[in-house]
C-alpha cells in the first residue's frame, strides 16, 4: 500500500524505470548486485576502480536485454566520487539506489599493521561510504527519496581476531546506517544494511571471481553447516532497493546461517 493505492506484492520488487549505482562492482558480491537489480528492471552503473573489470559485466549485463554502464570510481577519492555520480546522472537522470559494497581487510594482527594498513581499509569500507552518501544524497533529496544499501559484514557485530581494522570499519557502518537513516527519514530516502557471513565464491553468480575454498573448521562453526552463497544475499539487497522495503529503514539484517544467534 502507497499512498492509498494498493500493488501486487511481487510486483513491488520491480525496478524499472528505477537508476542503481553499485560500488566495487566488478567482481565478486558487488558483480552479483548489479546483475541482480538489472534483472529486476533497473538501469545499473557498476562503479570500480578497474574499469576494464566493470566495463566488462556491463555488456553483459546489456547482452541480457538489461541496461548499463561502467564508471571508474575510487571510494577514497571524493573528486572521483562526484564525477561518477555527475557521469551517472548525466546518462540516466537520476539515482535512486546506492548500494555501497566497495571493501577491504588486511588480515593481520593489530600490533604488526601499520597505520596506513589501518587506515587504507577504514577509508575504503567506511569513509568511502560516507563519500559516496555525501555525493548522492542531494540528488536523492531533490528527487523526493531514494534507497541507500550498506554492505556490512557480520564481523560488523562480532569480533574476529587478526582482522580489526575489517571489524571497526564495519561496525562504524552500522552505526552510520542507523544514524543516516534518522537523518534522512524526512527526505523519503531509506538507509538499510546487509550483513553477510562467509560467502561462498567458488561457485560463481554471474562470472564472479572464485576465492580460496573455506576451510572446513570455519563451517563447522555455521549452524547451516555450509556459506553464503551469492544467491542467498541477493533477495535481500533487492527487497532494500525496492518499494517492498518502503516501511523499513535503519536496520542491518544479518545472513550468516545463525551464527550470531548462538
Amino acid at each position: 500500500m502507497q499512498g492509498g493505492v494498493h500493488r501486487p506484492v511481487m510486483d513491488q520488487f520491480k525496478l524499472q524505470d528505477k537508476v542503481a549505482l553499485v560500488t566495487g562492482a566488478g567482481r565478486n558480491l558487488g558483480r552479483a548486485i548489479a546483475f541482480c537489480l538489472a534483472e529486476a528492471g533497473a538501469a545499473v552503473a557498476l562503479a570500480a576502480r578497474s574499469l576494464p573489470e566493470a566495463e566488462k559485466a556491463a555488456a553483459e549485463i546489456g547482452n541480457r536485454g538489461g541496461i548499463a554502464m561502467a564508471v571508474v570510481m575510487d571510494v577514497t577519492r571524493f573528486s572521483q566520487v562526484e564525477a561518477a555520480m555527475q557521469q551517472v546522472v548525466a546518462e540516466f537522470g537520476r539515482i535512486d539506489i546506492l548500494v555501497n559494497n566497495a571493501a577491504t581487510r588486511s588480515h593481520k594482527p593489530l600490533i604488526e599493521m601499520t597505520e596506513q594498513e589501518w587506515q587504507s581499509v577504514i577509508d575504503t569500507n567506511l569513509t568511502g561510504a560516507f563519500l559516496c552518501c555525501k555525493a548522492v544524497g542531494p540528488y536523492m533529496i531533490r528527487q523526493g527519496g531514494g534507497r541507500v544499501i550498506n554492505i556490512s559484514s557480520r564481523a560488523g557485530s562480532r569480533g574476529r581476531a587478526d582482522i580489526t581494522a575489517y571489524c571497526a570499519s564495519k561496525g562504524g557502518l552500522e552505526q552510520l546506517t542507523r544514524a543516516l537513516a534518522l537523518e534522512w527519514a524526512p527526505y523519503r530516502i531509506l538507509v538499510n544494511a546487509v550483513a553477510p557471513g562467509i560467502i561462498n565464491t567458488d561457485r560463481s553468480y554471474a562470472g564472479a571471481t572464485a576465492i580460496p575454498t573455506i576451510p572446513k573448521a570455519r563451517i563447522q562453526e555455521i549452524p547451516l553447516k555450509r556459506a553464503a552463497e551469492m544467491a542467498d544475499i541477493l533477495p535481500l539487497v533487492l527487497y532494500f532497493a525496492s518499494e517492498a522495503s518502503s516501511y523499513t529503514t535503519g536496520q542491518v539484517v544479518l545472513v550468516d546461517g545463525g551464527v550470531t544467534a548462538q
